[in-house]
């Protein structure tokens, strides 16, 4: 019996069992994925797809070429340039658009169009300097003006189970104003390289100097291959030497983040269009003189913009101190929206950065910044600061 065990034993081909095995498996995920793809492309009006050409992005790239959407126009590319990718990130960009037939939407930080503009208007050292403004100005504001003018709603992306905690447990579709559409979702790492070689896909070449994830020269290194398929270890390279606000590693580039397109669905403190009420005040440039200006009256205005992090923080203590002040004709909380009118608010305000916080008083002087940091904008300081003009 033994020995015809090992007879049969020697007889199994393994190899072939899995390898057949894995060609199903890829061969469902594909399926799923250009289901996904078809479904979101089918029910809405401009699907985009923002592209970094890592490796899980290439594929879905494939697939939507795949199902004929990507020369006839049907779903967009989205690229941000942030000035700080490895050059053969955007040989490759090229290489595809060639291969592919498109051309991609590539935005930048707003106000730029070359790194030396982007240095001479933000500095070279931001990055260094303050990484959320950084986030803000290169990565975040840039991705959702991107999105605005695409009209963008459907997000077709390539964020998986396995990039780690933050995105564990994300379905196909994702609802929202603008419904997040994961093709890839229950695909791992290793299934996106296995599937680029079964097809015969050229992958980011800095993938063969050992980086599994490719971002920011700045702060991208290579990592050993064998730590590139355990559990978060497509990002493992990432972020190198950059950590948060509340001093934890950083592991978001702030384009994913939970709500990060939040701000094309509304207004913030309020939104007309939708019918969304404000007991904030709001103000534009030809009614300065009634709204922020009126005799007898001290005025808190925040100078804001809607993709702002830092604006969406402040906005529920900054609501509820006009509420509580509403019933008081000699005090007013109002908005205005800066970044749509930087060239008057720079000059005439001095307003270097969104949220500012603007005292205007009742006796026509001012106005006056308010110098608390971001933990002291809460209702209680803000609210000295409106009555009294008193600082933190």
């Amino acid at each position: 019996r033994r020995a015809a065990a090992a007879a049969a034993a020697g007889a199994v081909d393994v190899g072939a069992w899995n390898a057949k095995a894995k060609a199903a498996r890829l061969a469902a995920l594909e399926a799923e994925a250009m289901g996904a793809i078809k479904q979101a492309v089918e029910n809405f009006d401009h699907p985009v797809f923002p592209c970094a050409f890592i490796a899980g992005d290439v594929v879905i790239m494939h697939l939507i070429d795949k199902l004929g959407y990507l020369a006839s126009g049907k779903v967009q590319v989205l690229c941000v340039d942030t000035y700080h990718l490895f050059p053969e990130t955007l040989e490759f960009l090229d290489q595809k658009e060639e291969t592919y037939g498109f051309k991609a939407n590539v935005f930048r930080a707003e106000g730029t169009s070359d790194k030396d503009e982007y240095d001479a208007k933000y500095g070279a050292d931001l990055w260094k300097e303050n990484i959320e403004e950084y986030d803000r100005v290169c990565k975040v504001e840039p991705f959702q003006r991107g999105l605005k003018e695409l009209q963008c709603d459907a997000f077709i992306n390539g964020r998986r189970r396995d990039h780690g905690f933050e995105r564990a447990f994300i379905p196909l579709f994702e609802e929202g104003g603008m419904t997040k559409v994961n093709p890839i979702a229950y695909w791992t790492f290793e299934d996106c390289f296995d599937y680029l070689e079964a097809n015969g896909i050229a992958a980011h070449p800095l993938h063969e100097q050992g980086y599994p994830s490719i971002g920011d020269a700045k702060d991208t290194i290579p990592v050993p291959r064998e730590k590139w398929f355990e559990y978060a270890g497509e990002r493992s390279g990432r972020f190198q030497g950059l950590a948060n606000s509340d001093g934890s590693k950083k592991t978001e580039c702030g384009i994913h983040v939970d709500g990060a397109e939040r701000t094309w669905e509304r207004d913030l403190w309020g939104d007309e269009e939708q019918e969304i009420a404000s007991a904030v005040a709001p103000a534009e440039r030809d009614s300065i003189d009634t709204v922020l200006k009126e005799e007898g009256v001290d005025v808190l205005a925040v100078v804001y913009a809607p993709w702002c992090q830092f604006c969406e923080a402040l906005e529920p203590e900054l609501e509820a101190l006009a509420e509580e002040v509403k019933g008081d004709a000699a005090l007013r909380v109002a908005k205005y929206r800066g970044d749509t009118d930087r060239d008057f608010v720079k000059p005439e305000w001095d307003v270097q950065s969104f949220p500012t916080l603007l005292r205007f008083p009742a006796d026509g002087s001012g106005p006056v910044k308010y110098q608390g940091t971001e933990e002291q904008r809460d209702r209680t300081n803000m609210g000295a600061f409106l009555r009294q003009g008193a600082q933190p």
